[in-house]
């Protein structure tokens, strides 16, 4: 067996992610044209089958309806990922998912920019409403 072959580092599921720490803020402008969008420069979760650490930036784009969320309440949520093992392009739809329900805004994308492993990067862009 080869040097680090069959390594495996301790992780946790989806299960772990702390979708309960989320937190909604009423919005002042309903129905105005106002776009938001937060950076997450220094995200984190780690490959499902190596344990080993996926870094990237995550940008969340939205037109919010009637709430926004709660700074601090995103930045431990997205921290929560961390030992999260899961698929990059997984990672980018479930928080996608997460926010949608929490915020019910009018549109929204999130996009995952990883840094390159094994000499490839990857881009996910996930949208609600999805595109036809």
């Amino acid at each position: 067996m080869a040097e680090g072959e069959g390594r495996r580092y301790d992780q946790a599921g989806l299960e772990a992610v702390d979708r309960q720490v989320l937190r909604a803020l009423d919005f002042a402008y309903p129905g105005s044209d106002t776009r938001v969008e937060y950076a997450d420069p220094e995200f984190t979760s780690v490959c499902p089958w190596t344990g080993l650490p996926d870094f990237g930036e995550l940008v969340i784009r939205y037109l919010p309806d009637r709430k926004l969320v709660e700074l601090k309440s995103l930045k431990y949520y997205l921290h929560s990922y961390r030992n999260v093992g899961v698929l990059q392009e997984h990672a980018v739809n479930a928080v996608l998912e997460d926010l949608v329900r929490l915020l019910a805004p009018r549109r929204m994308e999130v996009e995952g920019r990883f840094r390159p492993r094994g000499g490839l990067s990857t881009v996910v862009t996930a949208r609600y409403p999805a595109e036809t």
